[in-house]
């Protein structure tokens, strides 16, 4: 086997066929939900959620529960973001981008710390707080959390908890030995950056017209 292919991809080698391809499948909805998510587009969460379900069965098989617990939420809050997305505000017009108030602030201050307590308690409920894995699982669990409700909330500021989390990602990932994954957060990270200048760009443009 190649050295360089073996380094990315040997430990697939081990992995039951058909895992492999849930997650490959796993992660081109997961690209595309990003992507239509970044067009600002309805269609971020129903392709989002198919991702989602996939993650969470394969997840669950291999017993990362912190991974798990972000896509199940993800789920949830995608069916939330669903409908406020399509919420009309008058008889013409949907929920805008607009950026977070204060109170939204502070909710995300308060999903953020929380979150971090609940994962902390499932790892250790589960005798799985056992490396420095779990620290950053539960660290990048609560950045996500923030940035998916924010997101369902048609808020700016969700793409830059979705870039802190995806940095984290790549590498871990990596390391945990899904390498499709990893390359999923790589491009999720090039994704957000666009995706939080064209949010921004459209504020804009929507301040000048007022």
């Amino acid at each position: 086997m190649n050295p360089i292919f073996e380094f990315f991809f040997g430990q697939y080698l081990e992995y039951e066929t058909i895992d492999v391809v849930l997650e490959i499948v796993a992660v081109f909805f997961g690209f595309l939900s990003v992507w239509f998510s970044k067009q600002n587009k309805v269609l971020v969460f129903p392709t989002g959620m198919i991702s989602t379900i996939i993650f969470v069965y394969l997840l669950l098989k291999w017993q990362l529960l912190g991974d798990m617990l972000i896509n199940a939420y993800y789920f949830i809050m995608s069916v939330y973001g669903w409908y406020v997305w399509t919420k009309k505000v008058d008889e013409e017009h949907v929920t805008p981008i607009s950026r977070t108030t204060l109170s939204e602030k502070k909710i995300s201050a308060a999903i953020f710390f929380t979150t971090l307590i609940f994962v902390y308690l499932v790892y250790v409920t589960f005798n799985k707080w056992t490396s420095w894995v779990a620290y950053i699982d539960t660290i990048t669990t609560a950045i996500f959390f923030v940035g998916m409700w924010l997101m369902a909330r048609r808020k700016i500021e969700n793409w830059i908890f979705w870039i802190i989390g995806d940095i984290i990602s790549v590498p871990l990932y990596f390391y945990k030995g899904f390498t499709f994954t990893s390359l999923q957060y790589l491009g999720f990270t090039f994704i957000a950056i666009f995706g939080y200048l064209a949010w921004k760009k459209s504020i804009n443009r929507k301040l000048q017209t007022v």
